[in-house]
């Protein structure tokens, strides 16, 4: 089983949230949240802000922990055709500044803020419906149910 720790962040701002369209190399393109892997030694509370400047352009702060979900992909979902267990550290997070934009290099094509009752129509990440869920009942236990794949919603 392979492993990822990665830190997301929720940025919501006036009824729109920031979402990054992601294509990677192989598959099908996807909206999700800003964020990614921890690097070795990093703190997931750095590591969210460094993605967020990677992946949007934009400068970011952190203002509290949403939760934390953990999830297995199995072998038949995950991309390298091996069970996967995603562990994913949720942030609130405040754009302080910068300009959107591409991600040089990577596989960001674009971010953008998305109204959010247009994210229900959009083919997105998993993440991005346990972050807003997070985001909107903020569960003491920092922890929501698991949310089903399918249709719009991948892994």
């Amino acid at each position: 089983m392979s492993f990822r720790l990665a830190a997301y962040a929720v940025c919501v701002d006036d009824a729109r949230v920031l979402l990054a369209r992601c294509v990677p190399q192989r598959g099908e393109p996807l909206w999700t949240l800003p964020g990614g892997g921890v690097e070795h030694g990093e703190d997931p509370y750095d590591a969210v802000i460094r993605e967020v400047a990677e992946e949007t352009g934009c400068d970011a702060v952190v203002e509290y922990l949403l939760g934390v979900d953990s999830r297995v992909i199995p072998a038949s979902q995950a991309r390298a055709g091996v069970p996967h267990q995603n562990v994913g550290v949720f942030y609130a997070v405040r754009i302080t500044g910068g300009r959107l934009r591409p991600e040089p290099g990577g596989e960001v094509a674009e971010s953008v803020w998305t109204p959010l009752p247009a994210v229900t129509g959009l083919r997105r990440s998993s993440l991005v419906d346990v972050g807003l869920a997070l985001a909107r009942t903020r569960p003491a236990t920092g922890h929501v149910p698991g949310v089903p794949v399918g249709g719009l919603i991948q892994h």
